[in-house]
């Protein structure tokens, strides 16, 4: 497979979009990913049964990354280029077959070349058009890009771990705002990929949920509703969700969100964090990092960071596997650090070590003590407030 795969990506090196790796033979690792991103470099993903390792390669060292990561460890290996999908499989005797096909959608994330999506503008998407995304003629709206290639980004981090779902599934947005995310979630799940679908967004303003409302009732999506709620103190839907999505929730918001997902075991939590606020009013000195606290700007930046941190280690406990990932084409946001989930085992909460690192610091986080039952309710936090 070795020689048969570095010909074809010698070849066709500059046209190449994404190698997933499968099947494994041996070695530590379920699946390896190399996605291209931008500036002639890629990421590598690769995956073992709770995490996820990543790394940048330059265009010029995918050779050796196949070579190291991939050969004599997998029995197929998908290669996606832009005009065409080539895949390489390996039989238990070590015979090598490889199949070409023309690409389903052309995708180019670097060139200036116009880059196709897993939704593509003159798609007819009758939400986005009320959402100024689109124009009537279904083209991108003149100011609408950066959010264009926001929401499609979005989409694919979505499509990345859910491939193989099928039959139905019911997801939960907190935080949805006008919904662009949301609208385009809903296609994508009912559409694109054919599944059962049903979508409730939840935001704090009551004009736009009611906006929300009426798109979707005009469109005919009956089960994409919007509902005026808060997350931290009223009562949500109580029944399975498979899916939960916080994207820019405020400060302990998020926290509440992720417990939520927790406590419901949803199998997919994508959450992009927000104004993290709870640590950096309480940190004081007393850890390893105090160096970190010498400066606002740095200590405001470490706060967010260690917030997110126990975020993710908190996750780990419950039984997911988590990718910390940086959203490259968030441009209209410099919140752009996104946790996503997917629950892989049974919980083993152990929340020893959060808690060590928090006394260090004389700070209390919520996501901690949500899961240990010690947070304060909304009314004790107004009360206090």
């Amino acid at each position: 497979m070795m020689t048969e795969t570095l010909k074809i990506v010698r070849q066709k090196l500059p046209c190449l979009v994404k190698i997933v790796c499968s099947s494994p033979m041996r070695g530590d690792y379920k699946k390896a990913v190399l996605r291209r991103i931008e500036n002639g470099y890629f990421l590598s993903e690769s995956y073992t049964q709770n995490k996820v390792f990543h790394e940048r390669i330059e265009e010029q060292n995918i050779e050796k990354w196949l070579k190291t990561q991939v050969f004599e460890c997998f029995k197929q290996s998908e290669i996606i280029f832009t005009d065409e999908t080539v895949t390489i499989l390996t039989n238990k005797k070590g015979t090598v077959t490889k199949k070409r096909r023309q690409a389903q959608r052309l995708m180019d994330a670097v060139h200036n070349r116009k880059k196709n999506y897993l939704i593509n503008e003159g798609e007819d998407v009758p939400a986005l058009k009320d959402l100024g995304v689109f124009t009537a003629e279904n083209k991108i709206a003149a100011k609408m890009h950066d959010k264009f290639r926001q929401i499609n980004r979005f989409i694919e981090t979505v499509d990345d771990v859910m491939s193989e779902d099928s039959g139905e599934i019911t997801v939960l947005d907190f935080g949805c705002g006008k919904s662009y995310l949301t609208f385009l979630l809903y296609h994508y799940l009912t559409v694109k990929k054919g599944l059962k679908t049903r979508v409730i967004g939840y935001d704090l303003k009551e004009d736009v949920v009611e906006n929300c409302n009426k798109i979707a009732k005009r469109y005919g999506y009956s089960s994409l509703e919007f509902v005026h709620a808060d997350v931290k103190k009223d009562k949500l839907y109580d029944r399975q969700i498979d899916m939960v999505v916080s994207l820019h929730a405020c400060d302990t918001a998020t926290d509440f969100a992720l417990d939520y997902a927790i406590k419901r075991s949803a199998k997919y939590i994508f959450s992009v964090p927000c104004c993290q606020h709870e640590i950096n009013a309480q940190i004081r000195r007393g850890g390893d990092y105090d160096i970190f606290l010498t400066h606002g700007l740095l200590k405001e930046r470490f706060s967010a960071l260690l917030t997110d941190a126990i975020r993710v280690e908190v996750l780990e406990n419950a039984g997911y596997r988590v990718d910390c990932m940086e959203f490259v084409g968030f441009d209209a946001s410099p919140k752009n650090l996104m946790l996503r989930a997917v629950k892989t085992g049974a919980a083993a909460e152990d929340n020893t070590k959060q808690k060590a690192l928090l006394n260090k610091y004389g700070v209390k986080q919520t996501l901690v003590q949500l899961r240990e039952g010690t947070a304060l309710t909304a009314k004790q936090e107004e009360k206090n407030g």
